[in-house]
């Protein structure tokens, strides 16, 4: 068994904790640059009977 699974972490969480302390491993200017590129946008947008009802952004 792997170390994040017996750790009580699913891949998505480990992965992001993993991201997370790389960029912050980087120099400053190459920091801010990979900081820029993982602010990340979701758009979810409920439908029901073919039609859009709620649409939300994360």
């Amino acid at each position: 068994m792997t170390a994040w699974r017996q750790a009580g972490l699913n891949y998505i969480n480990y992965s992001n904790i993993a991201a997370k302390l790389l960029r912050q491993a980087l120099k400053p200017d190459l920091r801010a640059d990979a900081i820029k590129r993982a602010d990340t946008h979701i758009k979810i947008t409920k439908w029901e009977n073919g039609k859009p009802i709620k649409e939300s952004t994360y």
